[in-house]
């Protein structure tokens, strides 16, 4: 497999109807006029966005992923909302596993690996978020942190399903923060995950997964993390809620 370059945006739980619409039409503009590279584009939206933004921007070649899906595929769940609903309503990934879920809603290994399968059997590219808190950093407990993320999910998958993933690392303590790891501490961590993986499975699979960075990764910073050999890209927060400033990050490779 090729490795692909990717650029993702979350938008979180922001933008109302008309803000999301008038920022992705930006974006889709931007990418059309301005993008000179092969730099796959992802955005999130919200749910209740999605299906309109998809639609607004599939012309432009830009893929819509969700923020979530239901760890069960139908049935008596109010307020969920599941992977087969999300592709059909025009999305093509979804993020799972990102450290807001996993601190806020309490989401275990053993639940998202029922996400991740049923993204991969309707056709969601899983967007699988590991990484650490700052008391793990600095106890020098990151690489063990990381290595039970995968062992515990999605290192249960056969090797089939695992290449349709795309691994995103968070470094937990830089997100929303400010604060950064710097380009060595993101390669050193992406390149363990890729050896872990290969050990794993084998080092084919492991030189095709693209590996993300997400941790405060703006315009300033992304050329640099991006210029990392084992570093692919980027799921990018709040730098994707401006059109320009996530333009700059998309054309930083």
């Amino acid at each position: 497999m090729k490795r692909k370059k990717i650029v993702a945006g979350n938008w979180k739980m922001n933008c109302n109807r008309e803000e999301a619409l008038s920022l992705a039409t930006e974006i889709a503009g931007m990418v059309r006029d301005e993008k000179h590279n092969e730099t796959t584009v992802m955005i999130a939206p919200p749910f209740v966005h999605l299906a309109s933004v998809a639609h607004l921007v599939k012309p432009d070649g830009i893929l819509v992923a969700a923020q979530n899906c239901a760890y069960e595929p139908s049935g008596a769940f109010t307020g969920e909302v599941s992977a087969g609903m999300l592709s059909s309503a025009g999305a093509s990934a979804v993020i799972i596993g990102h450290s807001e879920r996993r601190q806020y809603f309490h989401e275990n290994d053993e639940l998202l690996l029922k996400k991740v399968q049923l993204a991969i059997s309707n056709q969601l590219q899983p967007l699988f978020c590991i990484g650490e808190l700052l008391p793990d950093r600095e106890a020098g407990r990151h690489f063990d942190t990381v290595m039970s993320q995968l062992l515990n999910c999605v290192f249960k998958l056969d090797r089939e399903s695992f290449t349709k993933l795309v691994i995103a690392y968070e470094p937990v303590w830089a997100i929303g923060t400010g604060k950064t790891a710097t380009s060595q501490q993101a390669q050193e961590m992406h390149a363990y995950i890729r050896k872990l993986i290969a050990e794993y499975y084998d080092s084919e699979l492991a030189d095709g997964i693209s590996i993300l960075y997400g941790g405060s990764c703006n315009e300033n910073n992304a050329k640099e993390l991006f210029s990392m050999p084992d570093v692919d890209g980027g799921l990018i927060g709040g730098a994707s809620l401006k059109s320009r400033s996530f333009m700059n990050i998309i054309n930083s490779f």
